[in-house]
């Protein structure tokens, strides 16, 4: 018997976080069903596409500073981009008849791309009794202080209890809920489940013998320079004063110019290292003396999973804000220290790192089971939509109360 097919839509329009996160929970899905990936943005090269998935590149598409969709081709304008988009997302589900269509953030965000998302969703809701069913995936903090930011919210309200047959939230409601950055959670006619944060590898042991390395990251590197920069001028009195060496991972979107003028800055500056990208950020925490980054939801797990001493300068741009949220979270259960961007600058880094190396974060459990436990609750939902339509007189058209009903 084949396996039953699972469309999953990802769209990265700044970082790479969200990337990161679905590939995980597509490679998880991919041992149980047959998983076609859309993937809306570019890929950075280096980050290896997991086997077993088939992968369907859209036109990339991104935001530009001014918030604005633009297209990542330089061969192709927005507008045809779009179009493109469009007919290959419709093209592909027909093709696939998948069982289901997991959709990252929309409607509760990507509000830009309801162009292209909202023709699949109703052509799969035209499918009747048969139709697949809808997903929204969400990570564990919604972006918030928008200032139409209610009439955003009515709007997702409206569209989820209009399309969706559940919510998926990758995060623990121990430490997040999605009523905490959705302000009508209440009037939610969809289930929503936690699955817990989704991780993709294998458990950590923090290194106890950590070397003097101070490790500086900002996810994906579109929105870094400012970090990375200060980090350059920081380090000559750590250099001196501490001895404690800096490795910059300034990421693969890190614009090309900003690059090359960190490399000028650090050209033959002892202790300083700079490096395009790591294979395994979290494994580099493990076994550092200190981190200083951003707060994004991958970012935020390496830390807690490494233990590792951490600042965090937690990224603002465009009004986002779901990364302050995280961070002061974070800090009031001990894990990190924060420090605001407008206070960033080399020597009050400094001074912050010298402060870090004295800091010991408190351990925090968290449920990593995400990617596993949204295979069983897509397992379980489509189970009770395939019994909910088996023939009455077959005993099985009543809900059983499981997850699916």
């Amino acid at each position: 018997m084949r396996e039953p097919a699972v469309l999953f839509y990802c769209q990265h329009v700044l970082g790479m976080g969200h990337l990161v996160r679905s590939l995980a929970l597509a490679r998880a899905l991919a041992d149980r069903f047959r998983v076609v990936f859309l993937n809306g943005g570019p890929v950075p090269r280096g980050l290896p596409r997991p086997a077993g998935i088939e992968f369907v590149d859209l036109p990339p598409l991104g935001f530009d500073a001014t918030d604005r969709l633009v297209s990542r081709d330089s061969h192709r304008p927005l507008e045809d981009a779009q179009r493109e988009r469009r007919e290959t997302i419709l093209r592909t589900f027909h093709r696939l008849q998948p069982r289901a269509v997991v959709v990252e953030l929309f409607p509760f965000g990507r509000r830009k791309f309801a162009a292209e998302l909202l023709p699949l969703f109703e052509e799969a809701h035209a499918g009747g009794a048969h139709r697949p069913l809808l997903l929204s995936s969400l990570r564990d903090i919604l972006t918030t202080g928008r200032r139409d930011q209610a009439r955003c919210d009515e709007h997702a309200c409206m569209l989820a209890n209009r399309y969706l047959d559940a919510i998926l939230v990758h995060g623990d409601p121990h430490f997040a809920r999605l009523e905490e950055s959705f302000g009508l959670e209440r009037d939610l006619r969809v289930p929503v489940f936690y699955t817990g944060f989704v991780v993709a590898d294998a458990p950590r042991r923090p290194d106890p013998r950590r070397r003097r390395r101070l490790i500086v990251s900002a996810g994906g590197g579109l929105a870094g320079g400012p970090l990375f920069r200060a980090a350059v001028e920081a380090h000559g009195p750590l250099w001196r004063r501490e001895r404690l060496r800096t490795t910059v991972v300034a990421g693969p979107f890190l614009p090309e110019t900003d690059w090359r003028a960190l490399r000028r800055a650090a050209r033959e500056v002892a202790g300083l290292e700079l490096r395009r990208s790591v294979p395994d950020l979290g494994q580099e925490l493990c076994g550092a003396a200190a981190s200083v980054s951003q707060c994004g939801y991958n970012t935020a797990l390496d830390i807690v999973r490494a233990r590792v001493p951490a600042l965090v300068v937690p990224c603002s741009e465009l009004g986002k804000d779901e990364q302050w949220v995280r961070a002061r979270r974070l800090e009031r259960l001990g894990v990190v220290r924060v420090l605001e961007p407008e206070r960033l600058d080399g020597p009050t880094l400094a001074a912050e790192v010298r402060a870090l190396l004295g800091f010991r974060p408190s351990p925090l459990a968290l449920d990593l089971g995400g990617a596993p436990r949204t295979v069983a609750l897509l397992d379980e939902m489509l189970d009770g939509a395939r019994r909910a339509r088996a023939p009455a007189d077959e005993g099985v058209g009543e809900c059983s109360g499981g997850s699916g009903c």
